[in-house]
């Protein structure tokens, strides 16, 4: 079996590709729905504390 570089880059290609299918189902899976409803909310809570004008 003869493998040279661009067996290798076609590895990493279907690596990279995979590896970024991974990310983007981590990131908008249904299992972090609530945690991005509760973080796109943060700017809308009132904390009770306000910056002093300088």
């Amino acid at each position: 079996m003869n493998v040279d570089i661009t067996d290798f880059r076609g590895l990493a290609t279907i690596f990279c590709a995979l590896a970024f299918a991974a990310v983007v189902f981590w990131a908008y899976g249904p299992s972090r729905k609530q945690y991005f409803d509760d973080a796109a909310q943060l700017p809308f809570t009132d904390q009770g504390e306000e910056k002093a004008d300088e």
